[in-house]
């Protein structure tokens, strides 16, 4: 009888001893490294690059780039020159005008305080006080306006402040020189000397600061405004020289003249590229016109009329003390000194001014506060020759009566600077809105023009690769 073989069953082997486990299986696919993906879609790249077709998908990728970019970069960066042009004519140049006229106002207000002081309580006139008034207010209000466009921590910010808090004391001084003044009493000229004091020394000079930090702001608005838009010319001219290039390349291979899809492109990025070069530089020159010709008299013409303002407070002084406060070294009556000193700035500036004026609009009042300022230097001499012979009373008339005084002329240079300031005022505003409005449009126009250039440039590769389909 015949058996059949035993034979084991059939299972894994186990790790038994003296015996290596066996190898895991390997897997289907192992996972590509990003070394490896970049590897692979540069030879893609490479052999898509080998073929004509190819070559003009990649061409005609490089050109919508380039053309959208420069639509993009260029509404950007214009787009940023065109608000700093708005804030020029609309923020930055307004408050630097407010800022004057505060400093103006300030001056002027202590020039009527020391008039009606000299007057007398019973003969004040009307109009001096509410000059004065006016005067204060004004600078209140006007610092109310800054306060709202300036940060609390700026420089702006921290002369506001300082005038808020010491133009009250300074009013309250006033209105103790007044008081003491209707009493007969001399200690209303010490308290009109310490407000005046108090105005030469801090409200004047925190003035000049706050002009100047906001005359600062407007010239860095001006510079952001007309610097040149470097990436938008510089990515223009490449798209133009590539879109150049392209064509040159496909009439080479084709002997065809124009491919109008390129032909557009090539056009749309020329029109941006004209747009963008003329309309920055006509801005550039309006600003510059409005700078040169209108901020420079501008900060002149206040320089004098400051100038006059402090002259005739000065003098008002000099009546006022009577001679009883001297310069340092106590040689010198310090109201007379300072009024001497006040004028020769008036005379510099207006002669400054005169230089600066461009037309005769601007011309005329300049020449008329010369005239005026001539006439008052005449009268004033008479007027210390009088106070010198002890006329007193007589030397007083000279100086605020109503005809033939030195207040007369102040005044007619006083309205003169005003005429020129009014007319310079304008002549900036003119100019400086030429600047912004050289560059409207511009944003809007350059984008959508970079859209249709790349469409077009799209389009006219696409016609060169129907013909290999």
């Amino acid at each position: 009888m015949t058996h059949p073989p035993q034979v084991r069953p059939a299972h894994p082997p186990g790790p038994g001893p003296g015996r290596a486990p066996a190898p895991a299986p390997a897997p289907d696919s192992a996972p590509v490294s990003a070394r490896g993906a970049l590897l692979a879609a540069g030879s893609r790249l490479r052999a898509t690059a080998t073929t004509e077709p190819g070559r003009l998908r990649i061409i005609g990728a490089v050109l919508a780039a380039l053309v959208v970019a420069f639509g993009a970069v260029t509404a950007l960066e214009v787009s940023d020159r065109a608000a700093s042009a708005d804030d020029v004519v609309s923020r930055s140049q307004p408050l630097s005008a407010d800022a004057a006229s505060v400093y103006r106002s300030l001056a002027d207000a202590d020039t009527a305080a020391s008039s009606g002081f000299l007057a007398g309580p019973a003969e004040e006139p009307a109009e001096v006080r509410e000059r004065y008034e006016r005067d204060i207010a004004l600078a209140s209000r006007l610092l109310v306006k800054a306060a709202t466009a300036a940060d609390g921590s700026s420089e702006s910010g921290r002369q506001i402040a300082t005038l808020n808090q010491e133009l009250p004391v300074y009013t309250g001084r006033i209105e103790t020189a007044r008081a003491y003044n209707r009493q007969n009493l001399p200690l209303g000229g010490a308290h009109l000397r310490f407000a005046n004091e108090q105005m030469t020394k801090v409200l004047l000079p925190a003035a000049q600061k706050l002009y100047d930090a906001e005359s600062a702001r407007l010239q860095q608005d001006e510079e952001e405004a007309r610097f040149w838009p470097l990436a938008s010319l510089t990515i223009g001219l490449a798209a133009l020289g590539t879109l150049l290039w392209a064509q040159r390349r496909t009439y080479l291979r084709t002997h065809r003249v124009f491919n109008p899809g390129l032909l557009a492109a090539t056009a749309a990025t020329t029109a941006v590229l004209l747009w963008l070069a003329v309309g920055h530089t006509l801005a550039r020159s309006s600003l510059a016109e409005a700078r040169q010709e209108g901020q420079h008299s501008l900060d002149v013409l206040n320089d004098a009329r400051i100038s006059s303002l402090k002259a005739r407070a000065n003098e008002n002084l000099v009546l006022v003390a009577r001679g009883a406060v001297l310069t340092d070294d106590g040689k010198s009556d310090k109201y007379e000194t300072e009024y001497t000193a006040g004028m020769v700035d008036l005379g510099k500036g207006l002669d400054r001014a005169g230089q600066l004026a461009d037309d005769d609009a601007g011309r005329a009042p300049v020449a008329s506060a010369a005239d005026a300022v001539g006439e008052w230097r005449t009268r004033h001499r008479d007027v210390s020759t009088t106070d010198r012979a002890g006329d007193y009373e007589g030397a007083l008339k000279k100086v605020i009566g109503a005809k033939g005084s030195t207040g007369e002329t102040f005044d007619r240079v006083d309205e003169a600077l005003e005429k020129a300031l009014a007319h310079e005022q304008g002549e900036f505003t003119r100019a400086a809105r030429d600047g912004r409005d050289a560059l409207g449009g511009l944003p809007a126009g350059a984008a959508v023009l970079g859209v249709l250039g790349a469409a077009g440039a799209v389009v006219g590769v696409n016609r060169r690769l129907s013909e290999y389909r």
